[in-house]
């Protein structure tokens, strides 16, 4: 984890330069004219008649508890309870872009892992309903209809269903704290832009909770130049006014009871656990794949990707591996990815995404065996 430095001076991008890459819907959008003045609720002495927000006596949660394992000691809980003002605030409409205490954490957080300066650099923090939710807006915020867009191939297989909703032509980091290589982790995008020796905001980096903390809490946030943050916000105010104050409060209490350090030591805990899942699937692929497969040991994250060793097809010389997991390998009783599904002009592939996250040791030997046992056969037909 980075120490703490003082705050550099950099060379940042003006507002205007985005202009151009802002799509017409986006310019169109306009913000709320009830959520643009939320800001000045918080003027001491204000008395507001703003928004029609329902009164907390009203509401029938009088707390919210959660049981949160310590970070430093695996078999220390401790039970944490949202109350008084923070349950309020969990409980009610809030700003767009995020109830303050936790986009301050996240912001706190990229000076940490990324130096980066929110003040003097020209860039904002958005919370969202994870990053999926993050992404569907940047998308919008900054692609028209039939606009061309450089995308790398394979890709994550969510964004290619907005892509293609938008029509664009697709011409060819969640696991950014899973990270558990035997080398240093690489730096980000985000701090790279920071050590090129050009003005800063030229990248947008999304975060997620969803892998670290909680699928089903749906957080994630954005981090870019302003221009773009706020584009992505008032699209979520007029879609959805906002991500759940009470899942971001439930995310905040978490968070600021661990502090930096217990965040990075249950990011240092969950990336060995998947370390230890990897090997434990590598060791099962090693004995009943050997020949068959092939693949490259992954140092972060929950996947391992592998090419099997088919025979050519009309469509690919390096085989098709759909039909033979749709099909052969449920028939088998188990269940993969075809890499089809990542690639944005739906093109054949021979490699498989295979997920290690939540097998039991003989679950995962079992479903070798039959992997094998379904290539085999594959490819004995063809010989």
């Amino acid at each position: 984890m980075a120490s703490e430095s003082s705050t550099p001076e950099r060379e940042f991008l003006p507002a205007s330069y985005y202009e151009p890459f802002i799509s017409n819907v986006s310019k169109a959008r306009r913000p709320s004219p009830i959520r643009g003045l939320y800001p000045l609720e918080s003027i001491p002495g204000m008395i507001s008649l703003l928004a029609g927000k329902p009164a907390p006596q009203t509401f029938p949660v009088t707390s919210i508890s959660v049981t949160v394992r310590s970070p430093f000691d695996l078999t220390q809980e401790t039970q944490l309870t949202i109350k008084d003002e923070a349950l309020a605030e969990s409980l009610q409409y809030t700003a767009t872009k995020g109830i303050t205490s936790l986009v301050n954490w996240m912001d706190r957080l990229q000076q940490i892992y990324h130096n980066r300066y929110s003040s003097g650099e020209g860039w904002g923090i958005s919370v969202g309903t994870g990053s999926q939710d993050l992404l569907y807006k940047a998308f919008h915020a900054l692609l028209n209809p039939g606009d061309p867009i450089f995308i790398e191939a394979p890709v994550y297989g969510g964004v290619i269903p907005i892509l293609e909703a938008l029509r664009c032509e697709l011409i060819d980091d969640p696991y950014y704290y899973l990270y558990y290589g035997e080398q240093e982790r690489p730096p980000s995008y985000f701090k790279l832009e920071t050590e090129d020796g050009h003005p800063v905001g030229q990248v947008v980096r999304f975060d997620s909770l969803s892998k670290i903390i909680s699928a089903g809490l749906r957080l994630g946030f954005v981090s870019g130049p302003s221009r773009v943050v706020d584009a992505i916000a008032i699209h979520t105010s007029s879609a959805n006014l906002q991500t759940s104050s009470t899942a971001q409060a439930i995310a905040f209490a978490m968070l600021s009871h661990f502090g930096y350090e217990g965040f990075e030591k249950h990011t240092e805990y969950v990336s060995q656990y998947y370390r230890q899942k990897r090997d434990v699937f590598e060791a099962a692929m090693n004995e009943h794949l050997t020949g068959l497969v092939e693949w490259s040991s992954p140092v972060s994250g929950m996947f391992i990707w592998y090419v099997r060793i088919l025979r050519p097809t009309a469509n690919s010389p390096e085989g098709d591996s759909a039909a033979l997991i749709r099909e052969r390998a449920v028939a088998q009783g188990v269940l993969a990815l075809p890499g089809t599904a990542f690639f944005p002009n739906g093109q054949t592939s021979a490699y498989v995404r295979a997920a290690f996250s939540l097998l039991e040791p003989e679950d995962v030997d079992e479903a070798m065996r039959r992997l094998a046992l379904v290539i085999t056969e594959y490819n004995a037909e063809g010989e």
